[in-house]
């Protein structure tokens, strides 16, 4: 399928998920994949493109750091993993970056940074310059330190969503370990290539998670239904595939298109800068709300 984004160059958020960054062990990075990675978003960034990552993967890099077999049950053990693996996973991307000439930027954000009418705009504010002044490519993550939402459903994907909105993204892609939505709940079925209404494919998504990521692809089609309402087309692809970061500009890869919903893109951008409540949670201006697991 060819979805081709529009000329000139565009803004593109890209999710990469703990099982694309991980060995099939689970007990370590998957350093040549990361590598692959980097380079298909340095080639965009050549070509024009300001890209964002979403990145999961801490708590695998705390696993590796530690030598754990195991994901531990208990939130406070996970959290910790996290803090200890969110410094080797920056430190993992900030090499792998230098060797293809790209800034590296970390931003750890929570749910109710987005909700913080004045944090919501200084965090647009940084995105605004490390992307259009700086040149550098910014990768996100929860801060899993102090919030355990994603920790606990979701692995960074309706982050994702909300950070496409953030930056006015022009595309979202969620980069998992299956090639996209299909046709049956166990994922073994046909791929299904186009949606137009998510709502009407939620009941293909099916129960579980991976040994390292949570939230399967129930959270993903709740992510994609945040980011479509708010007018971003968004794709669900398969983060291993030859070239599928670098070919999302060209619409030439293989995975689940979901469409934008009609008519909603008009009033993303500019963000109403008239917001004053500095302490309000009553959400930032413009935002999309989150959707509640069905």
């Amino acid at each position: 399928m060819s979805r081709s984004l529009p000329q000139p160059p565009q803004r593109i958020v890209i999710k990469i998920g703990s099982g694309v960054l991980a060995e099939p062990s689970g007990l370590a990075l998957d350093l040549p994949q990361m590598r692959w990675l980097v380079g298909e978003v340095a080639e965009l960034r050549a070509a024009g493109h300001r890209c964002v990552l979403v990145s999961s993967g801490a708590v695998a890099a705390g696993l590796m750091e530690l030598g754990l077999e195991e994901r531990p049950e208990a939130l406070a053990s996970v959290q910790a993993l996290a803090a200890i693996g969110q410094a080797r996973l920056m430190q993992t991307y900030r090499t792998l970056f230098d060797e293809v000439g790209c800034v590296a930027a970390q931003l750890l954000l929570t749910h109710q940074d987005l909700d913080s009418r004045l944090r919501y705009r200084n965090a647009k504010n940084t995105l605004e310059e490390l992307l259009e002044k700086r040149g550098a490519i910014p990768i996100v993550n929860e801060n899993d330190s102090v919030a355990v939402e994603e920790l606990k459903f979701g692995d960074n994907d309706e982050l994702s969503a909300e950070v496409a909105i953030l930056s006015d993204a022009d595309v979202l892609l969620l980069l998992t370990g299956a090639v996209g939505l299909t046709d049956s709940p166990d994922g073994n079925g046909e791929l299904i290539r186009e949606v137009r209404d998510v709502d009407s494919v939620l009941h293909l998504a099916g129960p579980g998670h991976g040994r390292l990521s949570v939230g399967g692809m129930a959270s993903k089609l709740l992510a994609v239904r945040t980011a479509v309402e708010a007018g971003i087309p968004t794709w669900i692809a398969d983060g291993r595939a030859p070239g599928i970061v670098a070919g999302v500009a060209g619409g030439g890869i293989v995975g689940t298109y979901f469409h934008a919903a009609a008519a909603s893109r008009a009033p993303r951008s500019p963000r109403s800068e008239s917001a004053t409540d500095s302490t309000s949670t009553g959400g930032a201006p413009g935002r999309v709300a989150r959707v509640a697991e069905p």
